[in-house]
């Protein structure tokens, strides 16, 4: 099993680093080391700022292809009229402005892997070539009738909904169906707060030695703000705060760079959303008997993995042991009993 703490330690690699040992993101790092031994395409998704390519880092270091290269671009940060020749390239004089021949990034992958990055963004006049070089290994480039074969494992990623993007036709549902053959969903920050202290120590570590300061304490309040905070940025959202708060920090104390008002309002917000949460996974388990697993089980109608349920319960301190309120007008006492099948 991957050690999710710590994939790759030496600071050149940090990249690569997921950091974390949460039942959330054990689950995907499962996934991505069952995937990693495959040639599959796999698509990456979760907020901004999750770590998408640090999974697709990940994915290829683990792969037979990990000494062939790892190409990565992001879909949305290249124009509309360039992005076919980034991703296949062009021969010379195949439009104005192309006077040398270009090797696109698949290309450049042959043999390895190839991540695109904000694929949602792909135009929907690309988005054919896309899935031919999918399903058939080859391609052409702009400009030539000559067709190249090759050999690159694909990991794409995503912030939207491709679901509700192929229903709306901004999506061809034959490119989602062939990128979708192994989803890998990444959790935001909020749902897995038991990895945001190791993330803080490793940052804060990180840029003690980038910045040449040492940090020696971190003041337990600090810590209690950023386990209260709802980090809409995500992981990313935390290092920039770290990197900050480094920067300000004087004799070896760590500055905090969330403002106490913020710190408050969010804190009251996660209370009331944790209790929200729980009193619907409630209502749910009684619906069903407290039947965990199987098509009619709570897992099922709430939508999540039969371990990630488990993990959410335990999370929001839901237990057989424990006493009941009300709950759809109706007092419950005792301790009820729930089953995995």
């Amino acid at each position: 099993m991957l050690d999710s703490r710590l994939i790759n330690t030496s600071e050149e690699a940090r990249r690569d680093q997921i950091i974390g040992d949460s039942p959330a993101i054990r689950s995907v790092l499962d996934k991505v080391e069952c995937v990693a031994l495959t040639d599959a395409t796999v698509l990456v998704r979760g907020e901004t700022g999750t770590g998408k390519e640090l999974i697709a880092h990940s994915i290829h270091n683990l792969s037979s292809r990990r000494e062939r290269p790892f190409i990565k671009l992001n879909c949305a940060a290249i124009p509309f009229d360039l992005l076919e020749s980034e991703l296949f390239g062009h021969e010379k004089g195949a439009f104005t402005g192309a006077i040398s021949q270009k090797i696109g990034r698949f290309e450049m992958a042959d043999k390895g892997t190839l991540f695109l990055d904000e694929i949602g963004d792909i135009p929907l006049g690309l988005q054919p070539k896309l899935l031919r070089v999918l399903q058939e290994q080859e391609f052409e480039r702009v400009g030539s009738g000559e067709t190249h074969k090759l050999d690159v494992r694909l990991v794409a990623a995503t912030h939207r909904n491709l679901e509700d993007m192929v229903k709306r036709n901004d999506f061809r549902s034959d490119l989602y169906y062939r990128l979708n053959v192994f989803p890998v969903e990444l959790p935001p920050l909020r749902e897995r707060r038991e990895d945001i202290v190791p993330l803080m120590r490793h940052f804060v570590d990180m840029y003690g030695r980038r910045l040449r300061k040492s940090i020696e304490h971190i003041p337990p309040e600090i810590v209690s703000s950023f386990v209260s905070y709802s980090w809409p940025g995500n992981i990313r959202e935390l290092q920039n705060l770290v990197e900050r708060a480094v920067i300000l920090s004087n004799d070896g104390v760590l500055h905090n760079p969330l403002h106490k008002a913020e710190v408050r309002t969010i804190a009251s917000f996660s209370e009331t959303l944790r209790d929200s949460e729980r009193a619907l996974l409630v209502e749910t388990l009684e619906s069903v008997g407290w039947v965990i697993a199987g098509p009619n089980g709570a897992a099922a109608k709430v939508g999540l993995a039969r371990t990630t349920l488990l993990a959410k319960m335990k999370r929001l301190s839901i237990s057989k042991r424990q006493r009941f309120g009300i709950s759809n007008g109706r007092e419950h006492t005792g301790a009820p009993h729930f089953t995995l099948a």
